[in-house]
């Protein structure tokens, strides 16, 4: 019988459903073979998508591995892998396959990035998907300028924090949804300018208040069906809905023509993947990121840790709107 190359501790999906179903088991790896790496996790960011591939909205073939970004070093280096080497701190976001809920893992050279010395592994694991996903919805999607009106929904979330803070560094006159007065006082803290508490307050009317009938120019919405029609009805003629996820459920189907009637609106539904598709797309976006952490303009909020074996543990208080600012596992 072949020994195996190496045994790792996972978290292994082998049905969808609630987070009961991660499971930690033991899985085989496979020496890294042409331009693969083998990378020794020290963190592991938690995304919301991580919920949708458990639950099966985006569905996966099973078994498989959750998790879309991580940070950790470089133990071995398979053959025709050029700009990397063992020892190396690396991270990764999203545009692949999952796979991070892992103390280690073989995964192509092609999908990581050097880490500066200045960012730790916890940060970083933070970061990246988060930080990516900001960069691409506020510098490609829809390219923010000065006193451009935002509305961000779930602005006190992981991905919130960061737009917050970006889009404020750019000039955006800045108005977040958030559930309770603690989350808006966090969102005001990095860089939110107005805040809306949506259990008490009519959106709609609130953002006629604040930019004295213009509307906002886009909309980064994050939350979906629940918060979709209030989207549409704050954009001023010509804006922008960004419908970039699910927190809520998935947005019902609807008739073109509404975008029409309610201005000749645009909607796009975007994805990292398709922003992050090309080498020099993905090497551009991550220099962008690093270089606001960098500079001071974006603080990374990691506001919650738990060990990678406690995975189910942070799906349930992600998914119950119990966290602020980003999770991350870590993995001793």
């Amino acid at each position: 019988m072949t020994k195996p190359y190496r045994i790792t501790g996972a978290i292994v999906v082998r049905r969808h459903g609630p987070p009961e179903v991660l499971e930690w088991e033991n899985v085989e790896l496979t020496r890294p073979a042409a331009g693969e790496v083998l990378v020794r996790h020290t963190a592991v960011g938690l995304n919301f998508i991580d919920i949708y591939h458990r639950e099966g909205l985006y569905p996966l073939d099973l078994p498989f591995t959750p998790g879309v970004e991580g940070a950790g070093v470089i133990e071995e280096v398979g053959p025709e892998v050029e700009n990397l080497r063992q020892g190396d701190r690396v991270a990764y976001t999203g545009n692949g396959p999952p796979g991070s809920y892992t103390e280690w893992r073989v995964m192509p050279a092609s999908r990581l990035v050097r880490l500066p010395e200045e960012i730790d592994d916890v940060t970083a694991a933070g970061l990246m998907l988060k930080g990516t996903t900001v960069e691409y919805l506020v510098r490609r999607t829809f390219p923010v300028r000065q006193d451009h009106w935002v509305l961000l929904h779930a602005a006190a979330g992981g991905v919130g924090l960061i737009a917050c803070q970006w889009l404020n560094a750019l000039g955006a006159r800045v108005i977040g949804t958030v559930g309770t007065v603690e989350k808006g006082d966090l969102a005001k803290e990095y860089g939110c300018h107005h805040v809306i508490l949506y259990r008490e307050e009519d959106v709609v009317t609130r953002v006629n208040e604040i930019t004295h009938g213009y509307g906002v120019d886009v909309v980064y919405d994050s939350v979906g069906k629940d918060t979709f029609e209030a989207s549409l009805d704050v954009l001023r003629p010509r804006g922008m809905l960004v419908s970039f996820g699910n927190a809520s459920g998935a947005v019902e189907p609807f008739q073109p023509l509404v975008l029409s009637q309610k201005g000749s609106l645009f909607l796009t539904r975007p994805t990292l993947g398709h922003y992050y598709s090309e080498p020099d797309e993905v090497a551009d976006g991550c220099r962008a990121v690093f270089d606001v952490v960098l500079s001071g303009s974006v603080k990374v909020p990691v506001r919650q840790t738990l060990p990678l074996r406690e995975a189910a543990k942070a799906h349930e208080q992600l998914q119950a709107r119990q966290t602020t600012g980003a999770t991350v596992l870590t993995v001793d």
